[in-house]
């Protein structure tokens, strides 16, 4: 710890820990999409399409913050 109360190596350990599990999430999410598309309603379907995507926004976020892409 640095003395300001935030420990960087601690704060990457949790945004990598939460990028793993939206991972995960993500997959499942996936093949539950794909196992209801034939028989669900449109609406819940839409729902999963949703939450699938902003799951993939968080992902993306998270990737940035741990491996930014700095071109020198």
């Amino acid at each position: 710890m640095d003395g300001s109360g935030f420990d960087f190596e601690e704060g990457i350990r949790e945004m990598s820990a939460r990028l793993q599990s939206l991972e995960a999430e993500h997959r499942d999410l996936d093949r539950l999409i794909t196992e209801v598309q034939t028989s669900a309603d449109l609406l819940t379907l839409q729902r999963l399409k949703r939450s699938k995507l902003r799951m993939r926004d968080e992902i993306s976020r998270l990737r940035g913050l741990l491996y930014p892409d700095i071109i020198a």
